[in-house]
């Protein structure tokens, strides 16, 4: 079931930039919350273009009643939106619950556990300013961190979407960090709701080599992101990496990753203790010391990809493709609004 709590309305509009809609899925979220809903009053956009979508994915957590009071508490310049998707337990159903909830013409996307920075939403919005571009994807840099996991995964810039925009594929921007025109969506279809991982890239190939729009990237248009703090989280993330690469070649034919053999291990582990281990010791210094896990971290993410990749398999379901099923101008509640757009 989709739904939203009450009808939201945007306050009186100034026609010079377009409406923007912030679509963020949220699945037991309460602890990222309060910062997030703070960088989100900061941002610098304005505030009588933009509405903020918080779409709740079945959380049992306080999740729901956090948003809910905050959309009750939020002062009149603010427009913020609860939505509820509880029928698919996917970050994709719950960003489309988003999308035919949305008035803007623009529609942006991040993550609760992201931390947008003031100006993110107004570098975010700039490069459509351009008739020919038709998605933007903004920078993800790193929250601070202090264990040697986040230290490795801000060295090798993890999360940046110079990755993706280098794809070789195709390139594709991270919803952490995505904005794209509305309209391209009655072109192309939604997110695909039953995909679990994956989605982003394949939404953004959808668009870009199904129609002549172009993409961009805004590297001034950021947000921060929280690294995995310990090794479970670190291997989870790489094998939802490795499924992703699965489910996109059967998506898709795109070439999947090559496995790590044996000799590679080998050489890579050798390299390590002969040369790697002394050279860092033999610096001194800490980010020098840091770089001794570099190798044994570099080989665990590798082996976690290829299990992801090695034993995933694209469910049925999830190459249905969902489709606009509201008109444009329709409200969180879906309902009539007196707001004129």
């Amino acid at each position: 079931m989709s739904h939203a709590s009450e009808p939201c309305s945007l306050p009186s509009l100034s026609p010079s930039v377009p409406i923007v809609s912030v679509i963020i899925p949220i699945y037991n979220g309460a602890a990222d919350l309060p910062d997030l809903l703070d960088c989100l009053q900061h941002q610098t956009y304005s505030s009588d273009r933009v509405e903020y979508l918080l779409v709740d994915n079945g959380s049992s957590d306080r999740t729901a009643a956090m948003i809910q009071a905050a959309q009750n508490s939020s002062p009149p310049q603010f427009t913020l939106c609860y939505l509820s998707e509880t029928a698919i337990q996917s970050s994709y159903a719950a960003r489309n619950t988003g999308i035919r909830a949305a008035k803007g013409s623009i529609l942006a996307f991040t993550d609760a556990d992201c931390r947008p920075q003031p100006q993110w939403l107004s570098r975010l919005v700039e490069p459509f300013a351009d008739p020919q571009v038709g998605l933007v994807a903004g920078e993800i840099t790193a929250l601070p961190g202090n264990s040697l996991l986040e230290r490795y995964a801000d060295r090798h810039e993890t999360l940046s979407q110079k990755h993706t925009l280098a794809h070789s594929f195709c390139p594709y921007g991270q919803t952490a960090n995505l904005a794209l025109r509305r309209q391209i969506l009655e072109q192309v279809g939604l997110f695909r709701p039953y995909l679990t991982t994956g989605g982003d890239a394949d939404l953004c190939w959808r668009i870009l080599r199904q129609t002549p729009w172009r993409m961009q990237l805004a590297a001034n248009a950021t947000v921060q992101h929280r690294h995995r703090a310990t090794i479970a989280e670190l291997r989870s993330q790489w094998q939802r990496y490795g499924r992703s690469n699965r489910y996109l070649h059967q998506l898709h034919g795109v070439s999947l990753s090559p496995e790590t053999t044996w000799r590679d291990y080998l050489y890579r582990i050798s390299r390590w203790l002969l040369k790697e281990i002394p050279q860092a010791i033999a610096g001194g210094n800490s980010q020098g010391l840091d770089a001794i896990a570099d190798t044994p971290l570099d080989l665990l993410c590798h082996q976690a990809r290829d299990q992801g990749q090695r034993y995933a398999f694209l469910p049925k379901d999830a190459a249905e493709i969902a489709w606009l099923t509201s008109h444009p101008t329709e409200i969180c509640s879906q309902a009539a609004s007196a707001v004129n757009l």
